[in-house]
């Protein structure tokens, strides 16, 4: 199985935490093979197996997962408890209990996991666009702080997202960002076709997080729509009309050990 971690957060005593590719579950054919979103038309035997493969890769014994409806918001919840039946639309989890996993399920949206390395309280960020534009990231943060965190000790790492030459958009993409800051020029390189422009939205979520006073922030340099061998992706779908897509896992933890 392969796993993909940040130096930022794995030294920390405590803290668990891993980003996840498509390798090592039980999943075939566009779902092959560690598929762990349900809103996939995969079997959902499969995707809790997948989840219970991804958990017990985390290495904290008992963990119970912790998961949103996420809808592309700016909110973002506390989690105290294991949730039972009703899940929370959140697209940020925090939490400062031992033995809850925070998850979230991306295809090319940015999985952002954070911790602060004195007080252990813990977030995890779903940011795509839509989200990171809204203020999914400011949430999570100003959540965590709420709980005892302080800007000055969160570690943050940005997983495996879209990278910028497969994220191709409209002036009218474009255009949303211009009208909240003109100095989010920078984050658009003019595409070979007229009024097409690449994207690179995990540089536009390290500024947001670097615009609030974080400053360890690690990028993981991968593009999960050109690399089809390691990772999930809409885009890649979409472009190439395929049957359906599976949603990758990342995870973070805080250890009793």
């Amino acid at each position: 199985m392969s796993l993909i971690q940040s130096d930022l957060l794995i030294n920390q005593p405590r803290i668990r935490h891993l980003f996840c590719t498509r390798e090592g579950g039980v999943s075939s054919g566009v779902y092959s093979s560690l598929n762990c979103g349900f809103s996939s038309a995969d079997d959902a035997d499969n995707v809790r197996a997948n989840r219970d493969i991804a958990l017990g890769q985390l290495e904290i014994p008992g963990a119970q997962l912790v998961t949103s409806k996420q809808v592309h918001s700016a909110k973002a919840v506390y989690i105290g408890t294991p949730l039972d039946k009703i899940i929370p639309e959140a697209d940020g989890l925090v939490t400062n209990k031992p033995g809850l996993a925070l998850g979230i399920i991306t295809a090319d949206c940015a999985p952002i996991l954070l911790a602060d390395t004195n007080t252990e309280v813990i977030g995890a960020a779903h940011a795509g666009w839509r989200g990171a534009l809204g203020g999914i990231i400011e949430s999570t943060v100003k959540l965590m702080c709420d709980y005892g965190a302080t800007i000055e000790n969160i570690n943050c790492a940005i997983g495996p997202c879209i990278g910028r030459e497969s994220y191709e958009v409209g002036a009218e993409f474009m255009d949303k960002f211009i009208a909240q800051s003109d100095d989010n020029n920078k984050f658009f390189k003019p595409a070979s076709i007229s009024g097409k422009f690449f994207f690179d939205l995990s540089s536009y979520a390290f500024c947001r997080l670097e615009n609030m006073g974080v400053s360890q922030i690690s990028q993981l340099d991968f593009d999960t729509c050109s690399d089809q061998d390691r990772f999930f992706s809409y885009r890649r779908y979409m472009v190439n009309s395929e049957e359906d897509f599976g949603r990758g896992i990342s995870l973070i933890g805080i250890t009793d050990k």
